[in-house]
């Protein structure tokens, strides 16, 4: 927590017009709304207030909710290799978006973009659980395989509509990078609402999924109802990375990275590692959108997080430090 907020701080006064970290500091813990005013100390407090601090609390959450799901993916599937995406909900959410930029598709409530995108991951995960669920049970591995062939599936259609895109071809390709660009309070309030429930419903499950590192017959004989445990933990981490998904566009890496180091560092405890990995998540992703928008020219946090991401995950396997759960 010390880590995150300290994060915050830093990167709340990043950008054209540098703020001292304790000029933030005070900004952020002032409950007192200063006068109208339009000297220096105003101005830095709309910049950090008004400007920053919406897209900092969305990259914080979005970070803590791929994290989240990451843990939970990976003692899923008992495979250190899982991550949020893998039962297509990534792949999900990108063709609901990019159908939504390219062709003249009407959603209601106001929010085109991210509510086509949040519905079509829903719909593409509980979608991969059913075509793996046969007379009520649901092997891991035929899950695994049934959301390999629909990311497969959601790819062509994502080229084809990429085909199609015109002029919108930017903005589509812009999305599918990831990005945090123009964030208002309007889409932290959205994810605001999604992610903090479900994180608590997951930690209350922590035990179960340790439980379930035994294997299934193991968890049933310690009295775990595993195919409604699985459907709770399924459900559960699709929505939280479909709701990151849907208003930030693919960012990759966090949910596989963050998990991966945090177990190194506290252990596969799920009790301690859920609650470790969403604040580093939270803290990680915080951090490499200040270093995505900290240059001359702003680039697509995406970009950043694999760039960073990759070659840590390529030093674990050099360093069989990836192992199976």
């Amino acid at each position: 927590m010390g880590v995150l907020a300290a994060v915050v701080v830093v990167s709340a006064g990043v950008g054209p017009v540098s703020i001292a970290p304790a000029t933030v500091a005070k900004i952020l813990a002032s409950a007192d709304p200063s006068p109208l005013t339009y000297d220096a100390a105003r101005t830095s407090r709309v910049i950090v207030l008004d400007v920053r601090l919406p897209r900092i609390v969305l990259a914080a959450l979005v970070g803590f909710a791929l994290a989240t799901a990451g843990v939970v993916m990976q003692g899923f599937f008992r495979n250190p290799m899982a991550d949020p995406s893998i039962v297509g909900v990534s792949s999900g959410a990108a063709v609901g978006a990019v159908a939504t930029i390219v062709l003249p598709i009407a959603f209601p409530l106001g929010l085109e973009l991210q509510g086509a995108a949040f519905t079509s991951a829903v719909i593409t995960a509980f979608g991969v659980y059913l075509i793996a669920t046969r007379d009520g049970h649901t092997p891991t591995a035929t899950l695994l395989l049934a959301g390999v062939a629909v990311q497969t599936f959601l790819g062509a259609i994502i080229s084809l509509l990429l085909l199609h895109s015109g002029q919108s071809l930017r903005r589509v390709v812009y999305w599918l990078m990831g990005h945090l660009g123009g964030t208002t309070w309007t889409e932290v309030r959205v994810i605001a609402v999604v992610v903090p429930p479900l994180f608590v419903l997951l930690l209350a499950y922590a035990r179960d999924l340790n439980v379930l590192l035994l294997g299934e017959e193991d968890a049933r004989t310690l009295g775990i109802e595993v195919e409604r445990t699985k459907r709770l933990l399924l459900a559960a981490s699709s929505i939280v990375t479909a709701a990151a998904v849907a208003v930030t566009g693919v960012i990759g890496f966090v949910g596989l990275i963050v998990p991966h180091a945090m177990r190194l560092v506290v252990g596969p405890d799920h009790r301690v590692l859920l609650p470790a990995s969403a604040l580093a998540g939270a803290s990680f992703l915080v951090a490499t959108d200040t270093l995505a928008r900290s240059g001359p020219t702003e680039i697509p946090v995406g970009i950043v997080t694999a760039a960073l991401g990759a070659p840590f995950f390529l030093y674990l396997l050099r360093s069989q430090e990836v192992t199976q759960l």
